[in-house]
């Protein structure tokens, strides 16, 4: 393995190259799609315009929406945003951040903007505060927890006031939002014990489902909608390929072209906290990501299905998470029980919903991690069954809906495989 510096170790900089890579990349593409699409640079700045201003609730693809290359954009200014954050809070850059960055890349093309997640970033702030801490400490749930700006653009919409009180309220409620996530999240990870990998998906939709009830009690309905870019252009699942290429590349280049290494990534259940790039290099762990984001592609490009903004945005969130718990052994088993589920359910494998499930099922990774294949299979066979309906308890308001699903689905089945254990182990006693 390549040697490395102190200082390397602990402020993470391969990651920070990563990452930096990736954000000119974001400009790339939404130059390529600007270019494509035959766009002027006022017409991509307008297309901007239209994603602050229009409704952000599940599933509004950006793709179809404003054009490839304002949603790349889009997606760029969210990285920027999170980068600037996380370099003036002085955070080092491990598995955790990898996840955060990518996750909010992936949403930034189909439910987040610059503007929309401020107020939510604001109530986090204003929770360190109240607790004299900075922001850095818990900077994580922050990104995070801006799974809920779709809330914050929607109360604008849905409110009866006029629309500069509507305003106010809209971001009011995006600072409670910061400021309640915070704890929320921490007692919600005691609930599924680690083996959800979405934890602030799973708070965040409880929170979501309370918010919407007290908007209901007040005859306020919010609605999902379906905007989906039903297309797989070669340009996007090419640069899909060649990205993970190039940072398959590089973390081999840093493991001196020993992939020896990820096998030691793979023997780890994925319960969290397993931080891989603290646990075991920086090498490896991009090799691992790079792996895990050519299986989500090729999957999709194996059923058939679109490579929408939503999709493009799942597979970009199962990389990330693949430096944060998940690997090519305990991911592969939940995805096989997604694909298998749609021989038993009225889905289809391209159903918008199953492609998705598709992907974020890397949040269920821990499961078969933990307890075997078998039971991974049956975690990607319940969450696709589950996340299929969740999304009606809060009117699409939560962008993380796979995570609130993963959440139930690892209270159920947790229990009774630890339980199911137990009792095999006990019986074993007895018999000597």
């Amino acid at each position: 393995m390549a040697e490395r510096t102190d200082g390397e170790k602990v402020e993470g900089r391969e990651l920070k190259r990563v990452c930096t890579f990736s954000m000119a990349l974001l400009l790339v593409a939404g130059v390529v799609g600007m270019v494509l699409e035959d766009r002027s640079p006022e017409e991509i700045l307008k297309g901007l315009w239209v994603i602050v201003i229009s409704r952000d609730t599940l599933i509004t693809d950006y793709f179809e929406l404003v054009g490839y290359g304002s949603a790349f954009l889009n997606a760029l200014l969210v990285m920027c945003l999170e980068y600037f954050l996380l370099c003036r809070e002085k955070m080092r850059f491990t598995g955790l951040t990898m996840a955060a960055f990518f996750i909010n890349i992936g949403y930034a093309l189909w439910g987040k903007n610059p503007v929309n997640i401020l107020p939510i970033l604001l109530g986090s702030y204003l929770y360190a505060r109240l607790h004299k801490a900075r922001l850095g400490r818990y900077i994580y749930t922050a990104l995070f927890g801006t799974c809920l700006a779709p809330l914050v653009t929607e109360m604008v919409f849905m409110l009866p006031f006029r629309w500069g009180i509507d305003l106010l309220i809209a971001i009011g409620t995006g600072i409670l939002i910061g400021f309640v996530l915070p704890s929320l999240s921490m007692h919600t990870a005691s609930m599924h014990m680690g083996y959800n990998l979405f934890n602030v998906g799973f708070s965040g939709g409880i929170l979501a489902f309370v918010m919407v009830c007290i908007l209901r009690a007040f005859g306020i309905e919010c609605e999902s909608v379906m905007i989906w870019k039903a297309s797989s252009p070669l340009w996007i699942v090419l640069g899909l390929y060649g990205y993970f290429m190039a940072v398959f590349l590089y973390g081999l280049y840093l493991e001196r072209g020993d992939v020896k290494n990820v096998l030691k990534i793979w023997q780890h259940p994925g319960r969290a906290v397993t931080d891989f790039p603290l646990m075991e290099s920086t090498g490896s762990t991009l090799m691992n990501m790079a792996l895990v984001g050519t299986i989500c592609t090729a999957y999709i490009c194996l059923v058939g299905g679109d490579f929408s903004g939503p999709v493009v945005g799942a597979i970009l969130t199962a990389f990330g998470f693949a430096a944060f718990g998940a690997h090519v052994k305990n991911y592969v088993p939940v995805l096989a029980g997604i694909f298998l589920s749609t021989f038993l359910t009225r889905f289809e494998p391209t159903t918008p919903g199953m492609l998705l499930a598709a992907a974020f099922a890397v949040g269920l990774s821990p499961i078969a991690g933990q307890f075997g294949p078998l039971a991974g299979v049956l975690a990607g066979m319940l969450h696709a069954v589950i996340v299929m309906c969740t999304a009606q308890m809060y009117g699409g308001l939560n962008l993380y809906n796979n995570g609130f699903s993963a959440g139930w689905v690892a209270i159920i089945m947790v229990p009774a495989l630890e339980s199911f254990i137990r009792e095999a182990r006990n019986r074993k006693k007895r018999r000597k």
